[in-house]
């Protein structure tokens, strides 16, 4: 066989689909349309409108092609312990709605194999579903002998979207890789659980409809989903036995050998960690190059513990600084001319991987503060799994350090317990990122079937306030209703309609549909499925029916307050990038009649001169009075333009676009107003940080900012007011009050020193023969904590150097807490502070535990102090 590059490999097949007259398409975005996948984990995912007849390819296309950008991880512990397992990985797909089936995908698949590739024919390997006559006949014909063809069960061979919904037959093609990487056992075949026969191409023939009884129902036309392993099909060209061998992750791999000092191949250990950073790293990359962002939930959380993985991988081969972004710059050089979005990103994500690698350091810190905390307040001698699974999961931490820190103080891990919660996650991980293939049961639904009989809904709403409209489809409680009545709510949906819909954070229009006999009330406005326009009604009299024609009002006051805070997060993103750089990119925002949210990349606290710098930027552009101009051109068109666009967000073949006047230039498919003096003047009400590297600013404008400019006033008055000074010399006056008032504070805080000194001194008096013979002190030392307690040991120790142990008790906040220590020579003697803590804990209803020198415990009941300290004499003395 040729050798061929990763490159190589995806220009042929790609260039080979698009000759057989198939579109090739970009990759998607790995954040996807559909809500109810995490993270894009297949090539079919973008085309689901056109399996649904939803959307439809023009002529002469008979399909489509594409490389598609994967995440995946719900196997996420497997990753690096095997050759193929990767969290990222590039997916080959060809996809037919309805033009080609099984004659042709099988005819192209063996052309592409071992014509194209030059796969030799005697390698390869087909498996389909039991009862496949047809796929195995056209096998046959293209020259497959029966020994190279096998009958797998539902679990192998047939694809379901779930219960019920599209479904139909795969057939899978499998390269022979040799007997040597084979189990020996005379049955093995294709769907053998060894490294022999390696699955490269799954082509799926969608051509049923599962109904509920089980029964499979005709598709009305079928359809093609094929995808094929890149990384896998490389293994396969370069004649290597894993991935990470594979031109692309062996150049990455290189990079952690540099960097750490360490050869691929010497050490399993060291092999696991450069093949995890290797994986992650692309993963990393190419998600901050989407729009994801590190965060403790959804996407950002998933991204967050990649990046955090492979940090500690690093950590382990001896990299005690950041080091991830060496991996980017190679992943830009390997992969930015066929992914030019991770070359457009690369200023943002080096500072976002940067700022997480050192916020890691920080966390790492964090994690062993909550491990002390932990084990201060630990009933009995164990620490949960619970709590070495949050080590694990929010700072980091292996289960084998948490072991290791224990067992310095006496302490075991509850591993089960720890396993558990871990299997929880996985659990929950699955059901979260869910197989592309399960997604298609969120489909369909009330609003898709209107969709598909009535077309998109007309926006009118950028020109027009108001329009004739006529009903097509009316919702109430989940179902299809022919007509709404006096006091009922529903979703109404019209063939034109100028009513906003909800999206790009800019809130749905309100208003009124009317007609002579009826007037129904709209609440909210919102895109149930794309390009359908849904508003949520409430009817105030009369009745409304499917087919009515009615008279369609916005709300026009609110929705010009809305365009005014819409351009003005336009404005405060140009303004934000001038003040703070270039790497500042739109994250979030939500805009309504009465406030603007803005959100940021940024990565570290703004100064308040930044903040009003921004703020006296967007105020001079909104008073020059520049036009605002929106127009719909081509993406393609725009981008060539220099038209910015949104972080994160994903745009068809057109879009719209907001020019102020050449200073901004921005995607937008919202409302605004054509002049930025309309805006009157913006006021940033504040900002705050939300978020690793993710910065807020909220404001007002026009009349609300007026209202919030009256009120600041109206505060500031009343607070002069109450301190008797003028308006201006209220700082002034309470910095003077609160340096008294802290005066005050330290005076008081003083005395209580005085006093616990004092106590500690009538404590050191206490001290009496053990049974042993040391001195030893038991007492109530009054309010404490548990440092508190141990710096009177110290105390007591440094005061009385005959001393050898003590049993001390204090309480905080009505929280008892027991302490219990020894020098060297009382333990040698026999004191044992671990045993004594064990012993009188229970009499405080707590529990505790350490080593033989020191040991604590805390408890709920604060009244069996005194017999927690009786038992202590009575054990001692």
């Amino acid at each position: 066989m040729e050798y061929l590059s990763t490159a190589d490999i995806r220009e042929k097949y790609l260039s080979f689909f698009e000759a057989k007259g198939c579109k090739r398409m970009p990759s998607s975005s790995l954040i996807p349309d559909d809500p109810s996948l995490l993270l894009t984990s297949a090539g079919m995912v973008q085309f689901k409108p056109y399996f649904l007849q939803q959307k439809h390819l023009e002529a002469p296309y008979v399909g489509t092609t594409t490389v598609q950008k994967c995440v995946r991880t719900n196997d996420i512990d497997i990753i690096g312990t095997t050759g193929r397992h990767l969290s990222f990985f590039e997916m080959l797909g060809n996809f037919s709605f309805g033009d080609y089936f099984k004659e042709e995908m099988c005819a192209w698949a063996y052309e592409l194999s071992t014509e194209v590739l030059g796969l030799p024919a005697e390698r390869l390997y087909f498996t389909v579903y039991l009862d496949d006559d047809e796929t195995i006949e056209i096998w046959k014909k293209l020259g497959v002998p029966d020994d190279h063809i096998s009958r797998l069960g539902e679990e192998d061979n047939f694809w379901r979207a779930g219960p019920t919904g599209p479904c139909g037959p795969c057939s899978e093609i499998y390269f022979d890789q040799g007997e040597q990487y084979g189990c020996g056992s005379p049955d093995c075949a294709p769907g053998c659980d060894c490294d022999r026969f390696l699955e490269y191409w799954n082509l799926v023939f969608t051509q049923y409809d599962g109904q509920e009884d089980g029964t499979l129902a005709p598709l009305p036309k079928k359809n093609i989903d094929t995808g094929m392993g890149l990384e896998r099909m490389a293994a396969i060209m370069q004649g290597v036995q894993t991935n990470y061998e594979t031109d692309v992750l062996r150049s990455l791999v290189a990079v952690g050998e540099r960097l750490c000092g360490v050869v691929y191949g010497a050490a399993p250990e060291s092999d696991l960690s450069l093949r995890i950073m290797a994986d992650h790293s692309r993963s990393v990359a190419f998600m901050i190059a989407d729009g994801i962002l590190p965060s403790n939930e959804g996407r950002g959380y998933v991204l967050r513990r990649l990046l955090r993985r492979a940090v500690m991988k690093g950590h382990l081969l001896g990299l005690d600084k950041p080091f991830l972004n060496e991996y980017v710059d190679e992943i830009v050089r390997l992969m930015g001319q066929v992914y030019p979005e991770i070359i457009d990103n690369r200023e943002l994500a080096g500072r976002v991987i940067l700022s997480e690698e050192e916020r890691f350091g920080a966390t790492l810190r964090q994690g062993r503060a909550f491990l002390d905390e932990a084990l201060s307040g630990l009933e009995g001698t164990t620490l949960p799994g619970e709590q070495a699974f949050t080590l694990h999961d929010t700072y980091g931490f292996p289960v084998e350090v948490t072991r290791e820190m224990c067992e310095e103080r006496g302490i075991e891990v509850d591993v089960d317990g720890f396993t558990r919660c871990m299997d929880q996650q996985k659990a929950r991980a699955r059901a979260a990122s869910k197989d592309a293939d399960k997604a298609w049961s969120t489909y369909g639904g009330i609003m898709n079937d209107i969709l598909e009989e009535t077309g998109a809904t007309e926006f009118v709403g950028y020109t027009k306030n108001e329009a004739e409209v006529r009903v097509v489809g009316l919702a109430r409680c989940g179902k299809r209703v022919e007509a709404l009545v006096a006091g009922e709510s529903g979703e109404l949906v019209v063939d034109v309609t100028p009513f906003y819909a909800e999206k790009g954070g800019q809130v749905g229009d309100i208003g009124v549909f009317t007609n002579a006999e009826a007037t129904a009330r709209v609440t909210n406005t919102q895109e149930p499925e794309k390009g359908l326009i849904a508003h949520d009604i409430t009817v105030e009299n009369g009745r409304i029916a499917v087919g009515d024609e009615l008279h369609a009002v916005i709300d026009a006051p609110r929705r010009a307050r809305i365009c005014r805070n819409h351009t003005a997060t336009h404005i405060l993103h140009w303004a934000l990038r001038q003040v703070l750089g270039d790497h500042v990119k739109q994250a979030g925002s939500f805009v309504s009649e009465n406030r603007l949210r803005f959100d940021f990349t940024h990565f570290e606290a703004t100064t308040p001169e930044q903040v009003a710098e921004v703020e006296r930027l967007a105020n001079e552009k909104i008073m020059e009075n520049h036009a605002a101009r929106a127009y719909e051109t081509s993406l393609a068109s725009a981008r060539e333009a220099g038209v910015m666009a949104l972080f994160g967000e994903k745009y068809g073949e057109f879009v719209r676009v907001l020019d102020l006047e050449g200073f901004s230039q921005e995607l937008c498919g919202g409302t605004h107003v054509s002049a930025t003096s309309e805006i009157g003047f913006v006021k940033i009400t504040s900002e705050s940080s939300v978020g690793a590297n993710l910065r807020r600013v909220e404001a007002v404008t026009s009349f609300d900012a007026l209202a919030y400019m009256n009120r600041v006033e109206s505060e500031l008055k009343e607070t002069a007011e109450e301190l008797r000074v003028p308006l201006f010399d209220v700082s002034e006056r309470t910095a003077l009050n609160l340096k008294s008032l802290k005066e005050m504070q330290t005076k008081l805080k003083r005395n209580k020193q005085v006093g616990a000194e004092d106590r500690i001194a009538e404590v050191a008096s206490l001290a009496v023969a053990a049974k042993e013979g040391y001195a030893i002190i038991i007492a109530n030392v009054g309010e404490a904590d548990a440092g508190g307690l141990r710096n009177a040991w110290d105390v007591l120790r440094a005061r009385t150097p005959e001393l050898g142990a003590v049993v001390l008790a204090a309480r905080k906040d009505d929280a008892p807490i027991l302490l219990a220590a020894g020098t060297p020579e009382a333990v040698e003697a026999g004191f044992n502070a671990g045993a004594v803590i064990k012993a009188i804990g229970s009499c405080i209803k707590g529990g505790g535990g350490g080593k033989a020198e020191m040991a604590q415990a805390g408890g709920k009941d604060a009244s069996g102090i005194d017999a927690a300290l009786e038992a202590a004499r009575e054990m001692l003395l």
